[in-house]
């Protein structure tokens, strides 16, 4: 990694759409120079995937909340974790240090849905305990890294 595969970085982070030739502009680099190092970054999995991200509100996704999940016992993890594999309203989940175990970042249409989804994850096996906490709004909201961060 140098400072040019993190102007790359920074370009792609931006829009993940821009255009080699666009790039090779902003770095000074060659069209054929810029391509060779994405594909390095990709191999490498410094990039982990290209995305689409979709406005939620646009989509009808009023609605988002983060919902902590205490378990009975260990023995309850993989019967949890297949049921948040299976739920699209679910996010993100992430196994937690603290008072719960996991950490559910949850987006449905309205306060009706997003009820439904916490009694459906109040009755897989092994649920203990729940504490929901519904987001009024957003003042930040970051994909990934910041590549200047990087090098650092």
């Amino acid at each position: 990694m140098d400072e040019i595969d993190v102007k790359i970085l920074r370009c792609l982070k931006n829009n993940a759409r821009e255009n080699a030739s666009v790039i090779s502009e902003k770095v000074s680099m060659s069209v054929s120079a810029v391509i060779e190092r994405i594909r390095k970054l990709e191999n490498s999995g410094m990039i982990r995937q290209h995305t689409t991200i979709i406005d939620q509100v646009k989509a009808g996704k009023d609605v988002t909340s983060f919902i902590s999940i205490s378990l009975e016992h260990p023995k309850y993890i993989e019967c949890f974790t297949n049921f948040v594999k299976d739920n699209k309203e679910i996010l993100e989940c992430h196994y937690i240090t603290g008072d719960f175990d996991f950490m559910l970042k949850v987006v449905t249409n309205s306060t009706q849905t997003l009820e439904r989804v916490l009694n459906q994850i109040k009755s897989v096996n092994g649920v203990k305990m729940t504490k929901t906490i519904v987001i009024l709004s957003t003042v930040k909201n970051e994909y990934s890294v910041d590549p200047e961060e990087i090098l650092k």
